[in-house]
């Protein structure tokens, strides 16, 4: 018999409680989050890029509207931030944590895992957008790296390029031909945390 662990489990839906279902999808669909094909009784958005979506809907769930907080990962928060705004999407500002408490603003070191904004759909359920480039490790396992959208991937691609050129130049500023190798380790390194 197989032990938990060597189990694959993957959170496939969370429960949003709202009071408004027809003003909850406008509101998710300014999102750009997916309207996804359901039975009649549930309607399901999936945020871009992710491996998980949102259920709503009359007798859903019994939670109080408003007391959903959940966390959205993003890898450029501040592009994300101005996409909020641009979409008519009231987002609080940028804060990073500081010795005395949360500070306003970017973290100045662009720090995985430091910089958040929140906002709040029409019943109040909470997202806090968190700004995560490179994993802690242990969070994520050599063999389960993926990219789950184009912008994910170009992001990290374009860390890559930034340390590659690093590295060429201490290494006498020579073409390496083995780049696609050396940025792929890298890549792989990043998202498990041996690289930060």
């Amino acid at each position: 018999m197989k032990k938990l662990t060597e189990i694959d489990m993957k959170i496939e839906v969370t429960v949003i409680p709202v009071t408004d279902v027809e003003r909850a999808k406008e509101f998710y669909s300014r999102l750009g989050w997916r309207l996804d094909v359901t039975p009649p009784w549930v309607v399901q958005f999936t945020p871009y890029g992710s491996g998980a979506s949102i259920h709503f809907g009359e007798g859903v769930t019994t939670a109080a509207p408003g007391s959903g907080r959940h966390f959205l990962i993003v890898s450029d928060i501040v592009e994300t931030h101005e996409a909020l705004l641009a979409a008519g999407i009231e987002v609080g500002p940028l804060y990073h944590g500081g010795p005395d408490g949360p500070v306003e603003g970017a973290d100045p070191e662009r720090r995985s895992y430091f910089t958040r904004a929140e906002f709040a759909d029409p019943d109040g359920n909470t997202w806090i957008l968190q700004e995560v480039t490179t994993r802690l490790p242990g969070r994520v396992d050599a063999d389960d790296t993926s990219y789950t959208s184009i912008a994910d991937l170009a992001s990290a691609l374009r860390r890559a390029a930034l340390a590659h050129g690093e590295y060429e130049k201490r290494n006498g500023g020579e073409y390496d031909e083995n780049w696609p190798d050396w940025y792929a380790e890298y890549m792989v390194k990043e998202q498990t945390g041996e690289v930060r």
